[in-house]
């Protein structure tokens, strides 16, 4: 089946075109132009913020004209992640969409459903003549992904609207009222590099077959992180009593995802080896049974490789590796006001050589509680600081407190429980959306988020529920249509 044979058949034409646009956090020109044209060819109204955020007005139907202005809101950027096999340039090449059976998904990279199901909705209903719905703006925000920089840079009057309704969310038939607010950790290690390779043999040791996830709405889940479980085999040389030089270290990419595979380039000496080895085969054995149920394919290797031009120097290894082993990854406490809710969470989400030579570590921290959000920044700071890391606090921002009493929460309530007969869910996520970004400059604002069913997202694996899309599209229809009178 063609994708844009889906239905609704409008919004699966617009995503099947937004999916032909590359969008790559903080490389969004592309789709701001398309954006652009789109406005031109509909003639509707456009305005762009310095950063590039878009808003596209259009008027209300007949009829709705005395209904209060709704913002509806979604991010144009996508997470860039693919499998390590797939040739694909995010900058240039359009993501190649498969429908396998009651799901949509991507030819090995990211899908981009998230958030680009949310845009095409916007654009259906800015495209369609037959809807009703009081006044509309329809805000595209910048650079999500990557820190949220475009709805923190929102100003006071980009938008007239006193209701937004956040496209954003990935489980259809709940209401999201809540989210937790973030911020990173950056740690920076110096080593000095010699050539004194000459008495040892060296390896390649890969961990792969982990599925990744978002950093926030699968962080319960206990998926295994590559950049701890390769952390965990370089210190088992340690703390084994092997002599052992480290030459290059990598994992992760994103911020907000799950690291999925992460390397090293290590030296023993020749009697070493079979230790390796052994220890390798353990911990193969040992991840394979703790993970088993949530990330089956787990899988460590190990190769034989040249002798690298240079190594690091043992004093850097050895910091390097005992706080990327301390470094706490997953949920570090759960809500006492919401059953069910993460309340702080840690990534470690990347390792990376820059610079010539310096070891990149970057970590997320999450949480609904603004002095644990902190707090939890403080430790992991501490912990590279211990290390002997530069390590730098970066890109805060706010959470969004939980609202019972809103009137747009209470206006999609029930229209969900007429159209389906039954209730929505009502929720708060530890995963970080923009609206708390968004309230902070427009205080007044009443918010819902809400969206039809994504899972894996920021993964190769992301994947949309196709039949969701019509449901969340029909209550969105439904929300619009019971806008309240100004």
């Amino acid at each position: 089946m063609d994708i844009t044979s889906l239905k609704p058949q409008i919004v699966w034409k617009y995503f099947h075109e937004i999916t032909q646009v590359p969008r790559p956090s903080k490389k969004e020109g592309k789709i701001l132009e398309y954006l652009v044209n789109f406005a031109k060819q509909h003639q509707l109204t456009y305005k762009q913020d310095e950063v590039g955020n878009m808003v596209i007005s259009k008027p209300a139907t007949p009829g709705y004209e005395d209904r209060e202005t709704v913002v509806l809101q979604s991010h144009v950027d996508m997470v860039c992640e693919k499998n390590s096999d797939k040739q694909h340039n995010f900058d240039t090449d359009p993501i190649r969409t498969i429908i396998d059976g009651e799901w949509m998904r991507a030819d090995g990279t990211t899908l981009g459903a998230d958030n680009g199901i949310g845009c095409a909705a916007e654009l259906a209903i800015l495209a369609s003549n037959d809807l009703e719905h009081g006044p509309l703006e329809c805000l595209f925000t910048v650079d999500e992904e990557t820190g949220m920089t475009g709805a923190m840079n929102l100003k006071p009057g980009f938008f007239e609207g006193k209701i937004l309704l956040n496209l954003d969310s990935e489980d259809e038939g709940e209401l999201f009222i809540g989210c937790a607010g973030g911020m990173g950790v950056i740690a920076m290690f110096e080593p000095k590099y010699s050539a004194d390779t000459t008495d040892y043999i060296f390896f390649q040791v890969k961990v792969f077959g982990l599925k990744g996830g978002h950093s926030g709405g699968d962080i319960h889940v206990g998926l295994g992180n590559a950049n701890k479980i390769l952390t965990r085999f370089l210190y088992s040389l340690e703390s084994n009593g092997l002599d052992w030089v480290l030459a290059e270290i990598g994992g992760g990419n994103l911020h907000n995802a799950i690291p999925r595979e992460a390397h090293a380039t290590f030296g023993v000496r020749a009697e070493g080896k079979a230790k390796v080895e052994e220890l390798l085969a353990k911990l193969r054995s040992e991840v394979q049974d703790e993970l088993k149920r949530v990330d089956p394919n787990v899988n460590l290797s190990l190769e034989s490789v040249q002798a690298p031009q240079f190594v690091m120097d043992c004093d850097t290894k050895l910091r390097l590796v005992r706080a990327l082993y301390a470094c706490p990854h997953g949920v570090l406490g759960m809500s006492h006001e919401i059953e069910d809710l993460v309340e702080t969470s840690n990534n470690l989400a990347s390792i990376k050589t820059v610079d010539g030579g310096k070891i990149r570590v970057e970590t997320s921290q999450r949480s609904s509680t603004e002095s644990l959000r902190n707090s939890t920044a403080e430790m992991v700071k501490s912990i590279f600081e211990l290390a002997g890391a530069q390590a730098d606090i970066r890109d805060p921002y706010p959470g969004w407190k939980p609202n019972a009493d809103s009137p747009i929460l209470k206006a999609a309530a029930e229209s969900y429980r007429r159209l389906f007969g039954k209730d929505a869910k009502v929720k708060a996520i530890h995963a970080g959306l923009e609206c708390g970004l968004i309230l902070d400059v427009f205080p007044g604002l009443d918010m819902v988020s809400f969206g039809p069913t994504l899972r894996d997202v920021h993964s190769p694996a992301e994947r949309i529920e196709i039949k969701t899309v019509d449901l969340w599209w029909r209550h969105l229809l439904e929300v619009l249509k019971d806008i309240p009178k100004k």
